[in-house]
């Protein structure tokens, strides 16, 4: 009867432990529209990444502009994007435009595509990190959010 209470509380201990890991990396876009990214981005989560989207926000018309993408884990820790690969994909009202991510930097990609910092704005980030699965994470940067509340 004392190894039944044993096994049941290790269960219960380690059950808890799995749900508490499993909540602490969960961030939906909801929560990381809360925090306040490293870059003055947008973050999202992207499979085991964060990804933050830096666009030009003083971009009142059409023209070339930067593309930036940090990559970071869930916790803040720079991934190294060496090796890494992407494309950023802007759309505002019937414009397209399509950007080839590449590495800069530490856990920074960038490129550089049409876009004018109108709150229509959606952007989709697909990003291989090297010898990893190809991963994507949609973006609405320029669009009227709440106030952001905490430091990321």
């Amino acid at each position: 009867m004392l190894m039944n209470t044993k096994n049941c509380c290790a269960s219960l201990i380690l059950s808890a432990i799995a749900l508490n890991s499993g909540m602490a990396i969960a961030h939906d876009n909801a929560y990381l529209d809360t925090q306040v990214a490293p870059n003055n981005g947008q973050l999202r989560a992207a499979g085991i990444y964060h990804v933050e989207l830096v666009l030009n926000k003083d971009s009142k018309e059409t023209k070339d502009n930067l593309v930036l993408v940090y990559v970071t884990d869930h916790a803040g820790n720079k991934i190294p994007t060496k090796g890494a690969i992407g494309s950023a994909t802007i759309l505002a009202g019937k414009l397209k435009s399509t950007a080839v991510l590449l590495p800069d930097g530490d856990n920074r990609l960038k490129a550089s595509a049409k876009y004018a910092a109108t709150p229509d704005v959606k952007v989709v980030v697909s990003l291989t990190m090297a010898g990893k699965s190809p991963e994507q994470a949609q973006f609405t940067p320029f669009a009227i959010k709440s106030v952001k509340t905490e430091k990321h």
